[in-house]
């Protein structure tokens, strides 16, 4: 906001010396010296009564003479409200105004008026850029910083403005969601820790009487054959017991640790292809990658348009990080059961027995050594395709990958 006072206070000193120059210009111009009308009429009307007569004469379309007079001897020439002509061997007096100085004021008046509006407008142009654009970014000023401290309890004031109003609003939420996003993280965790803790220590009865169990037999407290048998059976119960807690440990870490909420409903595919492919076309002409967008039939979706376009953007993503940057194509082959969409690159080196674990979770193939990411790309795909009742799948041919979205009519 400092640069754009400083800048303000440049446009008024630009004005103000606009408006002494214009002036002082004004002020020392003579209208007179560019020439003399009324000498022209004057000579104008002097022609048509050497042509037509004294009596003839018409003043009627005359701007500057008013009066023409024969005169007597005791008359001389003047050029200052009149002037004296000799016509036929008589003198002509012709009265006359400039109105030279009635032009001047006009002529400042109308100068000024127009550098007053002009100027008048320029500021509230200024002033109406600073309320309406600069001043909604100023209360976004120390937003960024906050949110990479972790810092997001600082609200960011809603704004009406048609130009940022949506935009502030959006800020906020995202800030809320990163928040209950924060706040959901710490709940799970907590829960997996208790889960963890109350598990291992489930644990502990079951082991401490295998070891006591074993302690025993190998002090042979057991000689009975069938008290052994009887022993063995227990510590072989124990051990299942051990092995039931371990399985609920491994499902509780492969539980689903990201928040995923879809509202389901209907939306049309034009909306979800439109939307990508006007990101995507100017993304990949920058990087010189050729774009294909396939022809479709604009039908009903069931799911969550914002999800599914996250999807689709995951997949594009995909097909840029680990192809060869040749051709990625958006295709929609014909299926009678639901509607796919199918993102097709240039450049694999995945082999087809890798196929199955891509969908899974910080699962990374061989292509991925030198690219940064978690693994997390198409496992987020897949869980959000199930929860739209939908499927993801994957295909290989040669060098070609093609990546499926199979989404439900509506």
């Amino acid at each position: 906001m400092k640069a754009f006072g400083k800048t303000v206070c440049a446009v008024s000193v630009l004005f103000a010396m606009i408006f002494i120059f214009a002036n002082l210009i004004m002020l020392h111009w003579n209208i007179s010296e560019n020439g003399r009308p009324h000498r022209v009429e004057v000579n104008r009307v002097a022609l048509a009564i050497e042509q037509n007569g004294f009596q003839n004469v018409d003043l009627s379309q005359c701007e500057y003479v008013f009066c023409v007079e024969k005169c007597g001897d005791d008359f001389h020439d003047s050029d200052s409200d009149y002037s004296m002509r000799e016509i036929g061997g008589e003198l002509y007096r012709f009265d006359y105004t400039t109105k030279t100085e009635t032009y001047s004021r006009r002529i400042i008046l109308a100068v000024n008026i127009i550098l007053a509006v002009v100027t008048t407008a320029v500021f509230a142009i200024l002033f109406y850029i600073r309320a309406k654009i600069l001043r909604p970014f100023e209360r976004l000023t120390n937003v960024p910083y906050e949110l990479s401290r972790g810092n997001l309890t600082i609200p960011v004031k809603e704004n009406k403005s048609r130009f940022f109003g949506k935009f502030l609003w959006g800020i906020d939420l995202l800030r809320e969601n990163m928040e209950q996003q924060r706040m959901r993280e710490m709940a799970l965790q907590k829960e997996k820790k208790t889960l963890l803790l109350s598990l291992s220590h489930d644990i502990k009865t079951p082991l401490s009487a295998i070891k006591l169990y074993a302690k025993a037999l190998s002090k042979n407290l057991y000689s009975d054959v069938e008290r052994q048998l009887e022993v063995a059976e227990k510590i072989n119960e124990k051990a299942d017991e051990i092995e039931n807690y371990v399985s609920q440990i491994i499902t509780a870490s492969r539980e689903d640790f990201l928040s995923l909420e879809v509202n389901n409903g209907e939306f049309y595919l034009a909306d979800l292809i439109e939307n990508i492919s006007a990101f995507y076309s100017e993304k990949l002409s920058l990087l010189k990658t050729e774009f294909v967008v396939g022809e479709y039939r604009n039908r009903l979706l069931f799911g969550d348009l914002d999800r599914g376009i996250e999807v689709l953007q995951n997949l594009m993503e995909n097909a840029l990080k680990y192809g060869d940057g040749r051709s990625v194509e958006l295709l929609f082959p014909e299926d009678d059961e639901g509607v796919l969409i199918s993102v097709r690159n240039s450049g694999c080196v995945l082999e087809k027995s890798d196929l199955p674990h891509i969908f899974e979770s910080f699962w990374r193939g061989a292509n991925a050594e030198n690219v940064r990411g978690s693994g997390l790309g198409l496992y987020i795909c897949r869980q959000l395709m199930h929860k739209m009742n939908g499927e993801i799948f994957a295909e290989i041919d040669g060098t070609f990958i093609t990546v499926t979205a199979v989404f439900g009519r509506g």
